[in-house]
């Protein structure tokens, strides 16, 4: 059995686990630890057993997203003869490292899936047999095409609303009136009743009509969306533990 920690209440860490499980082909049953709503979203989990503790669970594998000890430090070493993977991303170490229980966990492997800070890297190889790169691919899914403008954000509902200000802002200052999509699991109170909604999961891959993509600056976002970089517009978002504003601006890059 393989059980997963997808740490975070947000969708992130359950959209990367799932496109990890289908580059490394592991087809077998699946248990995933997450504390987050969307996990009730048989788009996004389907096909795992979802629960909200690891108690009881014997795992023969078990992969660690994003944060090497968990969300809170709350993991430390598994027991002799677990194979374990961790998932690495950026993250504001400087933040998480305090947080680091005094027996963590080690790794068989670790999979760094986006440029680290130098002492989160080095952390980590002192803590992983193996550190290489993986370069993710998304199982297969049906384009979202719109004609216009389109607006991905999963919330919390005022960041939504903040990036279509930023959509709206960008369309005045260069004086046009696209129409516009939002892509959320909700329509947010106070969207503006000219902007179209939509509940769609995944919503990775943008229709020929799309014009212009603007989203937050996550992981699985900028990701995602990098075949379109010429579309992508990137609103960052402060996070306790996530660095959007490093990874928007290494995204900006030439």
């Amino acid at each position: 059995m393989i059980v997963c920690y997808a740490a975070g209440d947000g969708l992130g860490h359950l959209t990367r686990l799932r496109s990890v499980l289908h580059t490394l082909h592991l087809d077998g049953p699946v248990t995933v630890v997450t504390g987050s709503p969307f996990a009730d979203d048989p788009r996004v989990t389907g096909g795992w057993h979802v629960v909200r503790s690891a108690a009881g669970l014997a795992p023969d594998e078990v992969i660690v997203d994003a944060f090497p000890a968990g969300l809170k430090g709350e993991l430390t070493r598994f027991p002799s003869g677990t194979r374990v993977t961790h998932l690495a991303r950026l993250l504001r170490w400087e933040a998480y490292e305090p947080l680091l229980p005094g027996d963590p966990p080690v790794f068989d492997r670790t999979f760094v899936l986006e440029p680290l800070e130098p002492a989160h890297e080095a952390y980590l190889r002192e803590v992983s047999d193996e550190v290489s790169p993986l370069a993710l691919t998304d199982p297969p899914s049906e384009p979202v095409d719109v004609d216009g403008w389109l607006i991905v954000h999963s919330g919390p509902d005022l960041e939504t609303l903040e990036l279509v200000a930023y959509a709206q802002d960008m369309a005045s200052a260069e004086r046009i009136s696209p129409p516009m999509t939002l892509v959320s699991p909700h329509r947010p109170d106070g969207l503006p009743q000219d902007i179209a909604h939509l509940d769609l999961y995944p919503a990775y891959t943008p229709g020929p009509n799309v014009e212009r993509i603007i989203t937050a600056a996550g992981f699985n976002a900028v990701r995602q969306y990098a075949p379109w970089r010429e579309r992508h517009r990137m609103l960052p978002f402060p996070r306790s533990l996530d660095d959007q504003f490093t990874r928007a601006a290494r995204a900006r890059m030439p």
